[in-house]
């Protein structure tokens, strides 16, 4: 992303939360950010604590998942390098459109790492891939735990998980067809290039392609390494479970945090995978708004559209908004520190 688009979604990310914190107050009966601060300060410590710390994995686990996936091909890296790819992947998805808005940030330090640019789209697409079919197996999980839970949802609820099931599955599809069949793909890329520049729409042809056909080798045979290690691809979609799971827990602890029962967490944790995958599909910086929604609507059934209120703004508090604010802090420091090493050097 050039700077002003990354000051124009900016921008519009904090105006979007700051209308989605509006709209959740509005609705929720008379329930305020002191109040909210006051009920957590009054709570069980230790499942707010449970609660911080799955935040706190969720953002470790996506940097483990690179690493392990950079060194089941050759290209060992530091879970502290791995902590920086992941944050600016976190950070650039909640900003954007797109949840692959965070690829490019991540590539950007991938590369700069010394990771060569096929590899490295090689293993990203690889990681979403693991990500996108962790969200459809917890989808499955949490039909096995309590199927009713899906019918507890209104209407446009239900058409969002549906359909966030039908695309987040069709996508898990066309991941391993471009990891399988990269070569189409790339032959498809150098054919807009050169119809592009037959329009003269672009210049320097001829460095565009060489870095194309570069990038092309190095992905197919990052993709051909990758293909022959069954291990390191469950290695990812492990990682990558656990990853979804810790960040879909915090509702769950915050309910205990408010004095639900084991049981209400259990199923609330099987609503946030539907709610999960119902907000997945929808082109909106970090779902706000829409997830929100999805929450109150599936957790009233549960604990009560008062009680629903207050745990949505308190794990998306945590699981979310804060966790977003720390990303972006620590890529800060990363870039910082990555100019600094490239003064150096």
């Amino acid at each position: 992303m050039d700077g002003k688009k990354k000051v124009f979604w900016s921008i519009f990310s904090l105006v979007l939360a700051g209308l989605t914190l509006w709209a959740v107050l509005s609705q929720s009966e008379g329930l305020s950010i002191k109040e909210l601060i006051n009920e957590a300060a009054n709570g069980n410590k230790l499942w707010l604590a449970c609660a911080c710390i799955c935040v706190v994995i969720y953002i470790f686990l996506e940097g483990v998942a690179i690493c392990s996936i950079l060194k089941g091909v050759g290209y060992k890296r530091s879970l502290k390098r791995g902590l920086i790819y992941s944050t600016a992947d976190i950070y650039f998805s909640a900003i954007t459109p797109s949840a692959t808005g965070g690829q490019p940030a991540s590539a950007y330090f991938m590369i700069a790492d010394g990771i060569p640019a096929g590899v490295t789209t090689a293993v990203l697409i690889l990681n979403l891939m693991m990500y996108t079919i962790s969200i459809v197996v917890l989808g499955l999980i949490s039909i096995a735990i309590n199927y009713k839970l899906f019918f507890g949802f209104k209407v446009l609820s239900k058409v969002l998980i549906i359909a966030g099931i039908v695309i987040l599955s069709l996508f898990s599809a066309g991941f391993l067809s471009i990891l399988r069949k990269g070569d189409k793909v790339f032959n498809l890329l150098a054919k807009l290039l050169n119809f592009l520049h037959r329009k003269h729409l672009i210049h320097k042809f001829d460095s565009k392609m060489a870095k194309l056909e570069k990038t092309r080798v190095e992905f197919t045979d990052c993709s051909k390494l990758v293909a022959g290690k069954t291990g390191t691809m469950v290695k990812a979609f492990i990682w990558n479970l656990l990853q979804r799971a810790s960040q879909i827990a915090v509702p769950a602890f915050v309910s205990l945090a408010f004095g639900n029962t084991g049981s209400t967490a259990v199923n609330m944790f099987a609503s946030q995978c539907l709610i999960t995958i119902g907000y997945n599909c929808i082109p909106v910086p970090g779902a706000m708004g829409v997830a929100d929604y999805l929450m109150v609507d599936g957790f009233t059934s549960l604990i009560g559209r008062a009680d629903a209120f207050r745990v949505d703004m308190m794990s998306r508090g945590l699981s979310f908004y804060i966790c977003v604010a720390v990303s972006g802090i620590i890529t800060l420091i990363g870039y910082i520190m990555l100019k600094r090493r490239k003064k150096r050097a």
